[in-house]
């Protein structure tokens, strides 16, 4: 009885190891897997950061154009907004050990943006209204294609820091929207739904990132 008495512990406290490692394993894999967002880059969020880190570098470049252009005040306030979008985009590029370049000034890998910008240099050259108008259809865009990667990327880090760019593209909406009106112009949207654009003109400024 002894002998039965001392194994019978031995077993039960085996078993009471093996609970507990199973039980600290699934800990882990629920920690892993509430975390496993923050962490993990996919090649969606890294097609996402390089190409809006080109698209907000599109908004810098052409705002520097115009304001040399033009010096009107909103591009050369934005402008500088537009370098902090990039900054910060590129401030993820380089926590994930994502490979990048930024190209001279009015020069984009990307082909489409690239024809944004020379299109836009020579609309916004034509008028200061018509160069207002090219600020306004900027953040139009930058809206747009911001809210497609938010509804499809998985990198919750990622996401907020869009959230925060596309903050600070409304914002920059209204400005140059409200120096459109004041010039006598109307700015027509051609990204945003007409309901969306109203919805954002028609309220206040957002403080972004807070």
């Amino acid at each position: 009885m002894k002998t039965y008495r001392k194994t019978s512990g031995i077993l039960v406290l085996l078993f009471s190891m093996v609970i507990s490692l199973l039980y600290a394993c699934d800990s882990n894999s629920d920690n892993n897997e509430i975390n496993s967002n923050d962490k993990a880059i996919t090649s969606a969020d890294r097609d996402a950061l390089l190409f809006m880190l080109e698209e907000e570098k599109l908004a810098r470049d052409t705002y520097t154009y115009l304001n040399d252009k033009w010096a009107i005040n909103q591009f050369a306030n934005i402008k500088n907004s537009e370098q902090t979008h990039m900054d910060a985009i590129e401030s993820l590029l380089i926590e994930y050990d994502i490979d990048y370049s930024i190209l001279p000034m009015g020069q984009f890998k990307n082909t489409e943006l690239q024809d944004y910008y020379n299109q836009f240099v020579v609309d916004g050259s034509a008028s200061q209204l018509k160069a207002l108008n090219v600020g306004a259809t900027i953040e139009d865009l930058d809206i747009v294609d911001l809210q497609e990667y938010i509804d499809t990327i998985e990198n919750t880090k990622v996401i907020s820091v869009f959230e925060m760019l596309q903050c600070g593209s409304r914002n920059h909406l209204r400005s140059f929207e409200e120096a459109i009106d004041v010039s006598g112009g109307t700015y027509l949207p051609q990204f945003l739904s007409v309901e969306d654009y109203n919805a954002i003109i028609s309220s206040a400024n957002e403080k972004c990132g807070q």
